[in-house]
């Protein structure tokens, strides 16, 4: 029925509308998702959604346990329309909580940091699993339990004085690197045919004026429930 829907809904959306929104859909992916740990600076929340939407990662988990994640809309520019936002912030240990249920969810945890047991970004081999990327916040970094929780650990590769990076050009870096890697592979890393409709179904839904209303319509022709 789902796909009834969405062919009741393009009539009523321009044809160039309606091949964007498929087109972006289909270069999303969920086998690389984002995790932000504590991040207080509003424009750096804000940018590494950006940088999400821009390199097709879908979900971005968001653990706040000291701090509350802002964001900017200057600087994110509608992002957050398009993304999928899972935030922690009920738990005592909203980390381990977060990075538990991504296990679970069959992620490895990798943790953006300099360890002895670290890889090169340009090292980091994506073929093993879904990757679960863990940026920690601008002053600590990634938390103590980030660091038991990690089942990898991975680093940009610089050659100045300076040792660290903004958290959001980090992610930029990082997203792009891997977004270049998976469309070049012969990994299956896109969404199912059941997510991607969904996704498209959604996108469509906020791309239509008073799309509630046609969608009530729907459902009376039809005796169904959207």
């Amino acid at each position: 029925m789902i796909e009834q829907l969405i062919s009741f809904l393009q009539e009523f959306s321009k044809e160039e509308r309606r091949e964007q929104l498929w087109q972006v859909a289909n270069d999303r992916t969920r086998y690389v998702t984002v995790v932000l740990e504590d991040i207080y600076q509003t424009q750096n929340a804000s940018a590494v959604l950006r940088s999400c939407d821009c390199f097709g990662i879908q979900d971005v988990h968001i653990i706040e346990n000291e701090n509350t994640f802002n964001i900017n809309p200057q600087v994110v520019i509608g992002a957050t329309k398009w993304l999928h936002l899972h935030q922690y912030n009920e738990e005592a240990n909203n980390t381990r909580a977060c990075l538990r249920k991504l296990k679970n969810d069959g992620y490895r945890i990798v943790a953006t940091t300099p360890h002895r047991n670290d890889v090169n970004l340009n090292d980091f081999d994506l073929s093993r699993g879904k990757t679960a990327v863990v940026f920690g916040n601008e002053r600590e970094g990634i938390s103590d339990i980030v660091m038991e929780e990690a089942d990898e650990f991975m680093k940009i590769p610089m050659y100045g004085f300076s040792e660290s990076l903004n958290i959001s050009v980090s992610a930029a870096i990082t997203l792009q690197h891997f977004s270049n890697q998976l469309r070049t592979s012969e990994l299956n890393t896109k969404l199912s045919v059941d997510e991607l409709n969904a996704l498209y179904l959604e996108w469509l839904k906020k791309s239509i004026k008073k799309s509630e209303l046609l969608i009530e319509e729907f459902n009376k022709r039809n005796n169904t429930s959207f």
